[in-house]
This record gives C-alpha cells, structure tokens and sequence, in this order.
C-alpha cells in the first residue's frame, strides 16, 4: 500500500511541474513495465495489478487537468461505481505495455472510461470503469463539473455496449450469495 501512495505522490508532482496539463476529456497513454512485484508467479503480470495501473492513469488524468481543482480541491473524491476487465493475452514479467485511457462518455452521475493494455500493437485486456464524484453522502453532477472543467461539449453519450456491460450491476447486489 505503501507503493501505491508513493506512486500516487509521484504522479502529482509530476503533473503540477512536469508534465504538460490537458483536457479532461484527452486521450492519454502511459507505458509501463512488468516488474517482478507485479507478478503473481514471478511470470505474468497479476489481475490485480492491471487494476492498479488502471487506477493511476484515472489519478493522472485528475491531476493533470482541471479536474483536480473542481473537484478535490472542493472536498470530493472520485469513487468507482464499478468496473470490469477482460483479459486476452498475459503480460510476461520484465515486458514493456502501454496503457490508454479514453473517456467514453457520461450521464448525470457517471463517466464511464476504456482502459486499454496494449503490447506490441495487440490488445492485451481492456478495463471499463464506471466512476463518480462523492461529496456530503452523494454523488455530485458529473456533467457540472465537466463544464466547470473546461469540457465544450455538454453531453457525450455512453456506447450502448459499455452501458449493458453495467446494467445489471445493483441486480446482483440484491442476490443471496450465501
């Protein structure tokens, strides 16, 4: 857990001083090595890690546009409604990926991201997330922080694939698993 505070930290200062500010709506891609803490084996990278990857490129698109200052630095914070992954090829330790993040659109309470692993120019997994704004018990209205961040666009429909892949979400949490 450590780790992953340190390399939020570093990812912070990064986008305050170093790298350049962007849209919040961008496109952005990171590259990534495997290393030997991200395996489970000690061979292929582990399923929690891409969740990991996928939640440090969501941080840096937050911290390097104006979402951060209309929405953290406000007293919300960003929460994961949920998310899913389909994994198609293992990532192999010590290997170089690449990791996308493209925003597919929104609604009133939800943005909803791709977040593409790629190696060599073939899809390894593709995450999809489905996330919020929290504040005073209560998801805040996404497309007025959109707007207050700089986004032209007032609407951007969710991909009717990516909205079935989460339709039945809050059907599950009312099955009896025990």
């Amino acid at each position: 857990m450590l780790y992953y505070w340190l390399h939020i930290i570093y990812i912070f200062i990064c986008s305050k001083l170093f790298w350049d500010k962007v849209d919040a709506t961008s496109t952005i891609s990171r590259t990534r090595r495997v290393s030997i803490l991200d395996c489970d084996s000690l061979r292929f990278m582990a399923n929690s890690r891409y969740l990991y990857y996928m939640d440090l490129i969501r941080f840096e698109i937050t911290f390097r546009s104006k979402l951060y200052e209309n929405t953290i630095k406000k007293g919300m914070f960003g929460v994961l409604g949920s998310q899913k992954i389909i994994y198609k090829k293992p990532l192999k330790r010590w290997s170089k990926f690449k990791i996308s993040l493209v925003l597919e659109g929104w609604d009133d309470k939800w943005v909803y991201h791709s977040q593409i692993f790629e190696q060599n120019n073939e899809i390894c997994a593709v995450g999809y997330t489905k996330a919020a704004f929290w504040k005073n018990k209560k998801v805040q209205d996404i497309k007025k922080i959109l707007s207050d961040s700089g986004v032209p666009d007032t609407e951007r429909k969710v991909p009717e694939a990516i909205q079935n892949i989460f339709k039945d979400d809050y059907d599950l949490l009312k099955i009896d698993l025990i």
